[in-house]
């Protein structure tokens, strides 16, 4: 007799097609949709990017990607307005990231 493991606990993993189609179910359903900012949004967001690169402060930044906003905290390094571009280095691993300027929602001094 062999013993069954860790199948015995989960019965629902056993057939990995349903395991994945419950889990895309789960995160569609956490999905949100893109906020849409005023003018006067913006124009905070642009001199608060901009206060943060010209004194190296480091800011919480919450983007939209895939359907979900994160929060993120780190430091502005580049941003390219004609690009639609800014590159900032967050604090967890010290990773540069490049994010859209059209998907920033809101950007807070730390």
């Amino acid at each position: 007799m062999e013993p069954r493991g860790m199948k015995k606990w989960r019965p629902f993993a056993t057939m990995p097609e349903q395991y994945i189609g419950l889990k895309e179910m789960i995160n569609k359903q956490a999905e949100v949709a893109q906020p849409i900012l005023t003018e006067e949004q913006m124009e905070q967001i642009n001199f608060t990017l901009i206060e943060a690169l010209h004194t190296n402060k480091q800011v919480y930044l919450t983007y939209y990607k895939k359907g979900q906003l994160i929060t993120e905290k780190g430091f502005i390094q580049f941003v390219d307005s004609l690009g639609n571009l800014f590159v900032f280095i967050d604090e967890v691993f010290a990773l540069k990231n490049k994010v859209r300027l059209s998907e920033l929602i809101d950007v807070r001094f730390a």
